[in-house]
């Protein structure tokens, strides 16, 4: 009777697996796709980089629970190129051209956060990687300083 039970088991996953990689990525994936939605509203709302437990706290309304759907969304934005991680603020921003290297000017008061690329500045950091003998993959430059409306205030 056990076997049985295991073998059926192990039939129904087997055909359930089967049909969510044969079916259409946006039917199997709704509910990933809807977090990662939004995540990426809230940062674009928001024009500021955010931590993931603040994220959370405001789609708790959207019916986000668990800090693990935040990361899982910030994940998948991060591996489109979407959003970047800012180490020194332990928090994601929004990172719209998608390049593998990119410069944030942070204000310190206000925590506005902009993103920028500058193709010289490609060039300077992969020839110092290369004088490192060091294939960088990304790259993230974090300024800190003012706003122009902060250094105005």
């Amino acid at each position: 009777m056990l076997r049985y039970f295991i073998t059926k088991r192990l039939v129904v996953y087997r055909d359930m697996m089967t049909n969510l990689a044969a079916a259409p990525s946006g039917v199997t994936n709704r509910r990933r796709g809807r977090n990662r939605q939004l995540v990426l509203d809230v940062l674009e709302r928001t024009k500021r980089p955010m931590r993931a437990y603040e994220l959370l706290e405001l789609l708790r309304e959207d019916g986000l629970r668990a800090p693990l759907q935040v990361y899982r969304a910030l994940e998948q934005l991060i591996a489109d190129g979407t959003v970047r991680k800012i180490e020194s603020l332990s928090a994601f921003a929004l990172c719209t051209q998608g390049e593998n290297r990119a410069a944030f000017a942070i204000c310190s008061v206000c925590g506005h956060a902009r993103a920028f690329h500058d193709p010289a500045l490609d060039r300077v950091l992969h020839r110092l990687a290369g004088k490192a003998g060091f294939t960088a993959t990304a790259a993230t430059v974090e300024l800190s300083g003012l706003c122009e409306r902060c250094a105005h205030e």
